[in-house]
Parts: C-alpha cells; structure tokens; sequence
C-alpha cells in the first residue's frame, strides 16, 4: 500500500474515531472531558467534573478516549479537557497543537514522575536482573519464561499508549526484543500479574511509572539504564510513519517526566472561569498516588471516589475556583 495512502487511511480514521468519542455529549452539558484508561486519569476527570459542577455551577460530561482521539477534539472545540497529558509521551502531540496549531493549552501546574522497566524486589536479589542489559541475556531472560518457548515475558504497557509504542522501541534498541515477549494487555490485568507475582515469588518485569500505586503496594525496584541523552532519542510515533519502529531509536532511560492537565485554548474566551479553574489545580504526586490506590486495589467507583474527594477538598476547590 502506498505509503502517502496509508496516511490518508490513517487521517481519515483519527477524523472517524473523534466523531465517535464525541458523539452523544449531552446537550445540556456545559463541557466535555476526555478520560483516559488508566486509574488516576479516570480519578482526575471525575474530579474535575464534580469540582466544576460543586464551585462553578457547570455541568461536564465524561467519556474514555485516547490521547489522539483527545487532542483532536480539543483541536475542534468538540473536547475541552484531558486530565492527564504526559510528557515525553505525548512531545509529538504538543508540538502539533500546542505549540504549532496553538488549539490546546497545558496548565501551569504538572505533577512529576518517573518511567521505566520494574522487577520485584526478589527477582533482582535472586536472579540478579539489575540493569535493563540483563533482559537481552538469554539466560536472565528465560527466568521469565512461563510458556515455554524459550523467551521471557514481560507486560510494556497497555494497547493505545504511546508509552507502550515507546517501550517497543526501547527494547529494540536495548536488544532484549530478541530474549523477552512484549506484552500488551489493559493495565488492570498487568497489575493483577504483577500482584500474583509478589504473592508467589515468580520473577517479573513490567513498565512501570511513577506516581502509582505499584510502588506503595510492593517492593519493586526499576531497572537501571544509562542516563538519558537527547542525541540518543530519537522517536517516530505510530500515527506519524509506518515505519516508526525502524527509524526509532531510544538505548537510554526516559528523560524526566511529567504531566499536566490539557484544555482546548478556545476556552479562555468561552468560559474563562473554567481555564483558569483548570491552570489551578495542583494534586500532589501522593494523591495521585491515592487515586490509583482506590480506584485500582480498593475498585472504587471513579465518580464515587470523585465525589468524595470534591465533599473532603472543599478549601482547594475555592483555591482553584479563585
């Protein structure tokens, strides 16, 4: 298929996708928040929804979409808010509508955090998988070997994120996509792996990312990498080139990470309250880590946890709402 082809298949079905996330917004609603699939976006998008129905008085309609499928309905007006836009992840994305098209805005206000490769703390004490160069030996490798065939497995993140695409790259560039199986599965499933794998002592590596729960509930370790070098990151996303994986290459750890809430610029004319509202919101990285907590050990409802947060944080809502 001809490449320039692909790229119109792929424009096309981005263009579909963002109808169909946005399609059935309620009429009465005064807004439209994307919410990720991870726990602590799915807890910030409720509590946004709620903060600003409790202080402003405005009625937000929630709905699960991808990060593309997110920025291009900002870029149209059609979404206002993405709780949770993480960076680097998402350079590609900030580049084309942030600072090119100048349709979304990120908040003043990030949260910082870390990514990388996690082992449990016994199979690096045991099997000595210390630094991510151990995956691409075979004979570490097979520790992690549960079918059979000879490789290990390990969970990169869930299908979608442009972490996972990341990860892909990651380990072709460190070699070990040779010796281990890369995963990709919702993350509640990888967490319940991962829960079974500190029960039982079966060795374990996994993406991981801080803050998250992951860390308060078992003892893990991350990998460790070389230092990050932007000489040596060089990333080409799916949605860009259908040749991405190979012209990618990334042998070094993640630069240091954040994220921050995304909105539709427009808004600052439209509702100013709400944008200036968004650029106040300031959790901590430790109730972020409580979000994934509740809604990922605890299963809590993400609108009744969010429901509760706003009936507990009524100082920071009038702090944000100033």
């Amino acid at each position: 298929m001809d490449s320039r082809f692909r790229r119109h298949l792929l424009k096309v079905s981005l263009a579909a996708l963002t109808m169909l996330a946005v399609h059935g917004r309620s009429l009465a609603a005064d807004l439209l928040i994307a919410m990720p699939n991870w726990p602590s976006g799915q807890a910030a998008a409720n509590i946004i929804k709620y903060g600003l129905k409790e202080k402003l008085n405005l009625d937000a309609d929630v709905r699960e979409m991808g990060s593309m499928t997110a920025f291009a309905g900002m870029d149209t007006g059609e979404v206002d808010v993405y709780p949770e836009v993480w960076l680097p992840n998402l350079d590609a994305l900030v580049k084309k509508y942030v600072d090119g098209r100048k349709t979304v805005d990120l908040s003043p206000r990030g949260v910082s955090a870390t990514q990388g490769i996690c082992v449990t703390r016994e199979t690096a004490d045991k099997y000595g998988v210390k630094d991510i160069s151990d995956l691409a030996d075979p004979k570490k490798a097979a520790v992690f070997d549960t079918d059979g065939d000879g490789k290990g497995e390990m969970w990169i993140g869930a299908l979608g994120w442009s972490s996972t695409s990341i990860e892909k790259i990651r380990a072709k560039s460190y070699g070990y996509e040779k010796t281990m199986t890369l995963l990709q599965m919702p993350e509640d499933m990888a967490m319940a792996a991962v829960d079974a794998a500190a029960a039982t002592g079966q060795p374990m590596a996994f993406y991981c990312y801080s803050p998250h729960h992951m860390f308060k509930l078992h003892d893990i370790v991350q990998l460790t990498e070389p230092k990050y070098d932007p000489a040596k990151w060089h990333i080409v996303m799916p949605s860009d080139d259908p040749d991405w994986l190979t012209k990618s290459e990334a042998p070094v750890a993640w630069d240091a990470s954040h994220f921050y809430i995304g909105f539709a610029s427009s808004m600052a004319k439209r509702l100013p309250k709400v944008a200036a509202f968004l650029s106040h919101v300031d959790f901590s990285s430790d109730e972020v880590t409580e979000m994934s907590y509740a809604l990922q050990v605890d299963r809590q409802d993400p609108a009744k946890y969010a429901q509760a947060w706003v009936a507990k944080h009524q100082d920071r809502l009038s702090a944000w709402s100033k």
